[in-house]
């Protein structure tokens, strides 16, 4: 493990190293640019929109890249297809500049050739969380204004009943019975892909609008996260910044002739910002074999390690958690891994205990802190910096974004000083679709307020504390107290309800409910899950209830005590 003068020799050598990176001559150089009247340092040499990054898998292009199931795709047939895809949009949809396309389905190759079509003809891709039900998704169509949407079989039967009240075209994902719209495959079946001048005529700009991505916040319904191409590939360059720097202060990170091809296993919802960004959109860059599971399990992703020699393994804490307890464990070949990181939620130090003990010793534990607001990025830990602090999740991603701990002023605060977190750099959002009053609460003079508490530590390494949303974060997973407790209160024995989260050893939290009910009305906890089950997606519905006929506890201020709440949920499911 490092000693504090290692990591600050460390640290020294970095700065000589990130400075020497970025430098004009560098293939990874930066410059200023103003940004809606920001001043960011951008890549200079990045790609100026995603159409031209999905080319760079080009340069690997008989390697495979997309894998799921049986079905392989080179990076070759994989830009082929989403190009004629492409066309379609264009020519038959009739989908321009700033129009947009939800897609409303789980993990597939569809998925992920949608995204490429929609995005490379300027249009604006809305991934849809697929674990909503109907209203959910009929909300995140009609929020986002989608002109036309892309649906699985199992998103289409939630929708279906919802149609008539909805204006917009779909195009269907492998349908399990006669297709009642077009079907993806036949729309391309004959069909020319979009030529490179084609494409090139579309004329889409880094500051254009690429994505809408919801994301469940502290009041009411989702918002929708909206992102340009240059917020999302400086993201992505960032990563790739962050790796080329590890590996040259770790050289032995580094294989000459490596025996396998990279690849990443694919094991969280591609709706997710750490799916689409971190693990598809960034294996263009990395020129990796993206293996895509339909959803998690965890006897599957050891067998796809272990068969596809997975060289990236990129999940929440959860994940790595199920691994690591599986019985299949120790009977599976996991010499190929060297990166098994996490993001979406902190991990206990006890877990990366258990991870130098089980994992391959070329396997480098990892753990990043970003939000969708910040296109992921923000803070990355790995490595011996990672075994020297593991309550911490890392330090600023150079060389483009910054982060400042401020007080209840909104000024910066010293090193080791409690305040809210708040990240500057040209991965921020834009802004919060059509939520203006939003948007400027949480941006400030280029600074994105993120409403998680914690701290600097003297050595500049971010360690989280607390949340100043109130959100339960859920297997990585955000569920917006607010939106629950809305559901439970249309039930008519419901008077009064808070929705808080709890510690959970295998998710991080788990959504608990206290209740209080009408004089006289008399439901049970399970009649409350099966109320919520056609209203909100599964994993938001609280797993305990705690129902009673008196008032919920206060504070001063008039407000339901959710920590007195929380502390005596602990107590009860502690003493069962």
């Amino acid at each position: 493990m490092l000693s504090e003068e290692e990591i600050q020799s460390d640290l020294l050598n970095l700065k000589e190293i990130v400075a020497a990176h970025k430098a004009p001559s560098a293939d990874l150089a930066v410059h200023k640019e103003i940004i809606s009247g920001e001043e960011y340092d951008v890549f200079t040499k990045a790609p100026r929109n995603l159409g031209k990054l999905y080319e760079l898998g080009l340069r690997s292009k008989d390697e495979q890249f997309l894998v799921y199931q049986k079905e392989r795709y080179t990076f070759s047939e994989t830009l082929y297809l989403a190009r004629r895809m492409a066309r379609v949009l264009s020519e038959k949809y009739q989908i321009n500049h700033g129009d947009r396309v939800s897609i409303c389905a789980r993990n597939s190759p569809e998925w992920c050739l949608a995204y490429m079509a929609i995005t490379m003809i300027g249009g604006v891709v809305v991934p849809m969380n697929s674990w909503w039900k109907g209203n959910e998704i009929e909300y995140g169509l009609s929020d986002s204004g989608s002109k036309l949407a892309f649906v699985d079989q199992a998103r289409f039967n939630q929708i279906q009943p919802l149609l008539k009240s909805l204006d917009i075209e779909l195009i269907q994902i492998k349908p399990e019975q006669t297709p009642t719209y077009e079907e993806f495959y036949s729309l391309i079946q004959d069909i020319d892909p979009l030529s490179e001048a084609e494409i090139e005529a579309f004329n889409v700009q880094p500051e254009d609008n690429v994505s809408i991505m919801y994301t469940s916040g502290s009041t009411g319904n989702p918002k929708g996260v909206l992102s340009t191409h240059r917020n999302i590939i400086n993201a992505l360059y960032t990563w790739r910044f962050v790796k080329e720097i590890n590996e040259i202060l770790r050289p032995e990170l580094v294989e000459d002739n490596p025996e396998n091809q990279a690849a990443l296993l694919a094991n969280v919802p591609l709706f997710h910002v750490t799916g689409s960004h971190a693990q598809f959109l960034a294996s263009f860059v990395y020129l990796r074999k993206f293996v895509m599971m339909y959803k998690w399990d965890v006897n599957d992703a050891l067998e796809l390690i272990e068969k596809e020699k997975i060289t990236v393994f990129h999940g929440v804490p959860t994940m790595t958690w199920e691994i690591m307890q599986s019985k299949k464990f120790s009977k599976t070949d996991l010499s190929s891994l060297r990166g098994v990181q996490s993001g979406g939620a902190p991990r206990p130090p006890e877990h990366l205990k258990m991870m130098l003990e089980k994992f391959p010793t070329k396997a480098i534990p990892g753990l990043g802190y970003g939000l969708t607001e910040t296109n992921a990025i923000g803070a990355i830990i790995s490595g011996k910096f990672y075994e020297a602090k593991p309550h911490s999740t890392g330090r600023p991603t150079p060389p483009v974004s910054a982060v400042k701990i401020v007080d209840e002023n909104s000024q910066a605060v010293g090193p080791n000083e409690t305040g809210e977190i708040c990240v500057r750099g040209p991965t921020i959002m834009k802004g919060y679709w059509n939520k203006p009053k939003e948007t400027s609460d949480v941006l400030k003079d280029g600074w994105f307020f993120t409403g998680d508490i914690g701290l600097l530590d003297d050595l500049g390494f971010l360690v989280i504390l607390d949340r100043a949303k109130d959100i339960v974060i859920r297997g990585g997973e955000n569920i917006g107290c607010a939106e629950v407790e809305y559901a439970i209160a249309e039930h008519p024995s419901v008077s009064e309800v808070s929705v808080y989260g709890i510690p959970d050893e295998r998710l991080g939290e788990i959504p608990c409910a206290s209740v209080m009910l009408k004089p006289s009305m008399k439901v049970t906890s399970t009649d409350l899950t099966k109320f919520l089950e056609n209203k909100i997606a599964a994993f938001k519905i609280p797993q305990h209830f705690y129902l009673q006929y008196e008032k919920l506890p206060r504070i001063a201020a008039g407000k339901i005590a959710k920590k007195e709440l929380r502390q005596s949920a602990i107590r009860k499911l502690t003493t069962i």
